[in-house]
């Protein structure tokens, strides 16, 4: 079979190119694209390509296809694995998958090593590796886009879990935040900002009693506010907070202010930017846990820490890249209980606009870029769907649609975008 993808040859390197798919063999399978979400990552792999941890070093002579926050349809099943799938299946893949026999050892990943597997494509072949290391995950919600956004939505689950705190008197530490206690999200409402406020907000058992999320940018925050309110977030017993830093004088005494002085428990990064850093250091209070979140670009990156609060205060840091297995389950079952995270999607596009969108990804504006990889579409601003309504019927219609869901992409919009393609 062929397929349409998006290749990386080399840095700054990207070609959108048709060409043929190996057979597929006994261990694997043939699988539909419907929707990928374009990540930061992919902006990183394409501008570092053959130095990228992920990528292979022969990448200009063994292209791979690129998109790592994938959904889609199973089309052929070879016989290792016909007891566990079958065609039709929708699926998810969680990209981590720990397979020392990659193309890049322990860190390959499809959408980064891999030459037939990658989410911007059309049709990928599944590797062995990826079921083997039970990456294979099925999906049975409505639509495609949720479960192409568990991939982002797990790598906030994982930062949760992987948060810790410790018990005085002893060498034991309890994973995960503090529960009932306070939490700040520090440049967080970005997609993956807004992932955390869904998730933490929506969860059950463990949950913060208070969230301070923070921002410079006036419309982001209020788009943030009416996205997931301090209302809902009442409602699962949690009162939450956004807080504009940029018309502060003293941000950190002003936020610690909102906890009577005692400071926060958890504190996550959401840019890689020194001084945001150093605000969430001094925002901690005894025993708390600053998660670096946000990926820097430079190796070189630093801030400053304050270690006499290490030493006296218990404070502590941790990093974490993404979400693992299990992770990805906790957020296909939290889709299929009705979690929608379509407030993380701004943009819509075809096949055609991954090359541009992903080379320019920090400076377009707002949140995710959900890419239909069946269909040319330029990548669209839902915001922009009614003025393009105005010439177009089927703008028209996706823009009613939308409305109907608060302004937010949605599946009955995804479906009749899928079913009208074509048109526009």
């Amino acid at each position: 079979m062929k397929t349409k993808a998006v290749r990386l040859y080399g840095k700054n390197d990207l070609r959108l190119e048709t060409f043929e798919l190996p057979p597929v063999g006994e261990d694997e399978i043939l699988a539909k694209v419907v929707c990928d979400s374009i990540c930061m990552s992919s902006y990183k792999a394409t501008h570092e390509a053959d130095i990228h941890k992920r990528v292979p070093r022969d990448v200009q002579q063994r292209p791979v296809i690129i998109g790592h926050e994938f959904a889609g349809e199973i089309v052929e099943v070879g016989a290792a694995w016909r007891h566990a799938f079958k065609a039709g299946d929708k699926f998810s893949i969680q990209p981590a998958l720990n397979d020392a026999q990659g193309p890049v050892g322990i860190l390959s990943a499809p959408g980064y090593s891999y030459r037939y597997i990658g989410g911007d494509a059309t049709h990928v072949v599944i590797p062995n590796a990826v079921m083997a290391n039970g990456c294979l995950l099925h999906y049975t919600g409505d639509g495609y886009y949720p479960a192409s956004l568990a991939e982002p939505l797990s790598c906030v689950i994982g930062a949760m879990h992987a948060n810790y705190h410790t018990t005085p008197g002893s060498y034991l530490h309890r994973m995960e935040i503090r529960d009932g206690g306070n939490m700040a999200i520090l440049a967080g409402v970005g997609p993956m900002g807004l992932a955390a406020i869904n998730y933490a907000i929506h969860r059950t058992g463990r949950k913060p009693r208070f969230i301070a999320v923070t921002d410079i940018d006036r419309t982001r925050l209020d788009r943030a506010a009416l996205l997931y309110s301090p209302a809902e977030a009442a409602r699962n017993g949690i009162e939450l907070r956004y807080v504009n830093t940029g018309q502060l004088d003293d941000p950190v005494d002003a936020l610690k202010a909102l906890t009577g002085g005692k400071g926060y428990d958890d504190v996550f990064v959401f840019a890689p930017v020194a001084p945001i850093v150093e605000q969430a250091d001094a925002l901690l209070a005894f025993d708390g846990c600053l998660n670096f979140f946000a990926g820097p670009a430079k190796t070189g990156f630093k801030a400053a820490l304050n270690f006499y609060n290490v030493h006296y205060a218990g404070t502590h840091v941790v990093g974490t890249s993404g979400g693992n297995t299990d992770d990805m389950k906790e957020a296909l079952d939290m889709m299929g209980q009705g979690l929608d995270p379509a407030g993380l999607v701004t943009h819509i596009g075809g096949i055609d606009a991954v090359i541009d969108t992903t080379m320019n990804l920090p400076s377009i504006p707002g949140g995710k870029k959900l890419i239909y990889t069946h269909i040319d579409l330029p990548l669209t601003p839902v915001a922009g769907f009614e003025a393009l309504g105005e010439t177009n019927p089927v703008f028209a219609e996706l823009h009613r649609l939308c409305e109907r869901h608060h302004g937010l992409w949605n599946v009955e919009a995804e479906t009749y975008l899928l079913a009208h393609a074509g048109d526009i």
